[in-house]
């Protein structure tokens, strides 16, 4: 099955703190990258999709962003999903071209997380994931609602703060060789372990960044995709799986919708995780990422953490993940932190990420997941 869209443009802005930065300047310096790698001028785009803005926060807010730029497309939307929003709006921009009713579709994030909001304010934002009866007024926090997950798999499946502090080290040893990452300084596991306690068993380092950044690509379909002047990158399956929305109500500490996601987009294209050569997958917290590897199908239950600590996550390794450093170490900026994903595996399969490059890549699978691992969408890309 094929899904007959292309991603024709990525680009992603500066990260990390961007003094002067803002909201819509980041979305503009996005889509403006993106519109120029695939060769088009912004009037050849005919479809938008925005995600969400913690700092300059609008209904609208695709409607704000074609405003802004000058653009009138004939489909404008934004899309909320968490972490899962970047990868559900390729998902939707994919659908529209390949359904006709587009060309060319513009999916652009940003946010100025770092440097325009204080910390009272981050948190503030955050505190709407929590259920507003069951869980706010106990002082859950999406922190604690994670380190419940944590502590659920280390009791079920033996894993340990040694081997998630592991996957933390092994995103920042990728962050090292791109030169864009907002940290780039080496640390050791003893560093994760012996860092700030945040909620037990999660440190700080097995935390992701708060950050300043935008990030875009133009989706396209296959007759318009001839148009395009950059290499064109397929999109051969997507899925999505969603069990829940507040962790007081998760079927399963364990079990997530990731499974049913990745299960939908490997049967669309046709394949199966072994096929795949660079994985992007969504690293809000160490053990985000380890549960989503075993429910995806990469690794056996509990097997995860020691694959980890054996390097197979490292750029030559049985499965290079998040070879930008991920959220943990390349940047998180609200829905652009999933998109930086997505576009760093469009340099995979164009060959040109530089030092970081994984050898003969031709699959990439991308995944995406918001709230408390609640919504999750997994994409998988094909060099063409």
């Amino acid at each position: 099955m094929t899904m007959n869209a292309f991603v024709t443009g990525a680009y992603d802005t500066d990260i990390g703190n961007l003094p002067g930065s803002s909201c819509m300047g980041l979305h503009a310096e996005a889509a403006l990258g993106a519109v120029k790698d695939a060769g088009l001028e912004l009037n050849d785009i005919d479809g938008v999709l925005c995600a969400y803005s913690f700092t300059e926060p609008h209904l609208m807010l695709a409607s704000v962003f074609c405003e802004y730029v000058g653009i009138h497309p004939g489909y404008c939307a934004a899309i909320q999903a968490g972490g899962a929003s970047a990868c559900i709006m390729i998902m939707q921009a994919a659908a529209l071209v390949a359904s006709g009713q587009c060309n060319h579709v513009l999916v652009v994030t940003g946010d100025n997380r770092l440097s325009g909001m204080s910390r009272d304010g981050a948190v503030a934002a955050l505190s709407q994931v929590g259920h507003p009866q069951f869980e706010r007024p106990f002082g859950v926090s999406v922190p604690s609602s994670y380190a419940l997950v944590a502590q659920r798999y280390m009791h079920d499946f033996g894993t340990t703060s040694e081997q998630l502090a592991a996957i933390a080290v092994e995103h920042r040893n990728h962050a090292g060789r791109h030169p864009k990452a907002f940290k780039r300084d080496p640390m050791s596991v003893d560093d994760v372990l012996n860092s700030k306690m945040i909620s037990d068993p999660l440190h700080m380092l097995d935390c992701c960044l708060i950050s300043d950044g935008g990030a875009a690509l133009v989706i396209s379909s296959k007759a318009a995709a001839k148009d395009t002047r950059a290499p064109s990158i397929e999109i051969l399956g997507a899925g999505q799986g969603h069990t829940h929305e507040h962790i007081v109500v998760a079927p399963s500490l364990t079990d997530f919708g990731c499974k049913a996601s990745s299960a939908t987009a490997f049967q669309r294209a046709g394949l199966k995780p072994s096929d795949i050569d660079v994985a992007l997958i969504y690293d809000s917290f160490t053990i985000t990422l380890l549960v989503e590897l075993e429910s995806i199908g990469f690794f056996e239950r509990g097997e995860a953490g020691y694959a980890a600590e054996r390097g197979e996550l490292g750029l030559g390794g049985r499965l290079p993940c998040n070879t930008h450093g991920g959220l943990l170490s390349y940047g998180h900026s609200g829905a652009a932190g999933g998109m930086f994903h997505a576009v760093e595996a469009v340099h995979q399969l164009r060959g040109n990420a530089d030092s970081r490059q994984v050898a003969d890549a031709r699959l990439a699978f991308v995944h995406g997941d918001g709230g408390i691992l609640s919504a999750h969408c997994s994409l998988i890309f094909g060099a063409h």
